[in-house]
């Protein structure tokens, strides 16, 4: 008989149930004695009150109530043992030397060393007032001609009335923006009078090449459209003639995003892609990692995998200091997970994050990144920011991320600037939202061979790089959201 429940780790005392099941249900020495939704949890032994439940080979949390071995756990008998900043000790140097690989993909080489997998132009509003211009032009340019693979604006709602950190963090996301090397070309649109005018702006740009990066004040001009329109076709006529050229492997920028997760992410789309992601950065290529507070609770995890005392220190500072995000604003670290991840089978902010650092697979973690900041090293890099689905998205892309992982188990359409891979965590989603998923990593319940799908998942980021379309692409589901941390003038 096929089993219902899976144990992830020989160390658990909860399994999953890979389908409903009904009070009276008995799989081996386990009778269930209520009724277990699928993807949630059954205990597998007795606990007293206090006593942690251990999912991944960690505690998730503790019980706060006597249970017997069958029982459901979730919210009503589970609660995390998260609290305040921790003090954390260094474990020791952990070597990175990746080996050049055979396999190349085909990209557009730039100027300053990067590689873009698109020949996109971009449209850039320097502030939330132009953005029905910038949307304007996109859609004037929806069939562009050859060379291009399309023109897309990124509206947002800030460059002005903003102060401190919270409008140099604007203006960071946005340079970013501008310097991705998927854009061959971009738009930079201003209203001007806005904090964040040109002036202002390309402080943060530093040198651009000016046939490839336009700027466009809409009050200086007489019809923005119209005039935005000529420096459109002045930027497709200098990147049309761009060609993609093979590149090694170590040229490639991959961002790990979940969301919408269920209790099989970490069992399946997560740890499909923490496979892929060693070999990817077995072979030189950048990875990052991002969703700091979905790090609380399996930080440890990350911190005893640091290539040294460095790594580590900014480690340490990155989720102590997001810690204080949280209590500065008077909200408890681990007031998460989402409705959608409780009816999905996760109960505890460490049993999410103990399935969301699965993406990083034993990978040694390199360097830490501040918000806006652009990953330089090899190997899996981590990157400050919250967990929200588009600020996390719009945050790896700025990272420079050329393409997305995007894992679910609820499903989402949610796509990035650069192309997004949906992998699904179960089967059912993956035949229920096709036009979403691009990936199904559910096979893996079914005894799927995760050898044999992290091969042909590695294939398809080659595919995507190459130029074949995501789903999100196909959709024209793109969009950016910056975080916002400050007072609004």
């Amino acid at each position: 008989m096929k089993s219902n429940l899976v144990k992830i780790n020989p160390a658990d005392n909860v399994a999953v149930a890979v389908s409903d099941i009904k009070k009276g249900y008995t799989e081996g020495d386990i009778i269930a004695l209520d009724d277990i939704p699928f993807a949630h949890k059954i205990l597998l032994e007795d606990l007293k009150a206090g006593d942690n439940v251990i999912k991944y080979g960690y505690p998730i949390g503790h019980v706060t109530c006597d249970v017997k071995k069958g029982s459901y756990i979730h919210s009503h008998n589970l609660h995390t043992n998260l609290s305040d900043k921790l003090e954390y000790t260094f474990s020791g140097n952990n070597a990175y030397s990746p080996v050049k690989s055979d396999k190349t993909f085909n990209g557009y080489l730039r100027s300053d060393g990067r590689v873009g997998i698109r020949n996109e132009i971009w449209i850039i509003p320097t502030v939330g007032c132009v953005n029905k211009t910038a949307i304007e032009l996109e859609r004037r340019f929806s069939n562009i001609g050859d060379g291009c693979d399309g023109v897309f604006a990124y509206a947002h709602q800030f460059g002005c009335s903003q102060l401190g950190d919270d409008q140099d963090n604007t203006r960071k996301i946005l340079a970013s923006l501008v310097q991705h090397p998927n854009a061959g070309g971009v738009l930079v649109v201003s209203l001007g009078c806005e904090n964040t005018n040109l002036e202002t702006f390309k402080k943060y740009l530093g040198n651009v090449d000016e046939s490839r990066v336009k700027f466009m004040v809409c009050q200086d001009v007489e019809d923005e459209i119209e005039h935005g329109s000529r420096l459109i076709e002045e930027i497709y006529n200098t990147i049309k003639n761009d060609r993609r050229q093979p590149v090694g492997l170590d040229k490639l920028v991959v961002g790990y995003k979940c969301g919408g997760s269920d209790a099989f992410s970490g069992i399946t789309a997560n740890a499909l892609c923490g496979v892929v992601n060693e070999r990817l950065t077995s072979c030189g290529a950048t990875t990052i990692l991002t969703e700091v507070p979905e790090m609380f609770g399996a930080e440890q995890i990350l911190m005893e995998r640091s290539e040294n005392i460095n790594v580590f220190q900014k480690q340490v500072e990155m989720i102590n200091g997001f810690k204080e995000y949280f209590f500065s604003h008077g909200v408890a670290c681990y007031e998460n997970p989402s409705p959608g991840n409780h009816d999905g089978g996760i109960t505890t902010l460490e049993e999410k994050s103990l399935g969301c650092v699965q993406k990083g697979g034993k990978s040694v973690v390199t360097d830490v990144l501040a918000y806006g900041e652009t990953a330089t090293h090899n190997g899996l890099n981590l990157l400050t920011g919250p967990g929200n689905d588009i600020v996390s998205v719009t945050n790896l892309v700025c990272a420079g991320a050329q393409i997305i992982l995007f894992t679910t188990g609820r499903g989402t359409s949610l796509g990035a600037a650069v192309p997004t891979v949906k992998i699904s965590s179960n089967t059912a989603l993956y035949n229920r939202k096709a036009n979403w998923i691009d990936f199904n990593a559910g096979d893996i319940l079914n005894g799927a061979d995760v050898n044999a799908l992290a091969d042909d998942l590695l294939e398809l980021i080659i595919e995507t790089a190459n130029g074949k379309k995501t789903k999100n692409e196909i959709n024209n589901y793109r969009d950016i959201s910056i975080f916002k941390d400050g007072v609004i003038m």
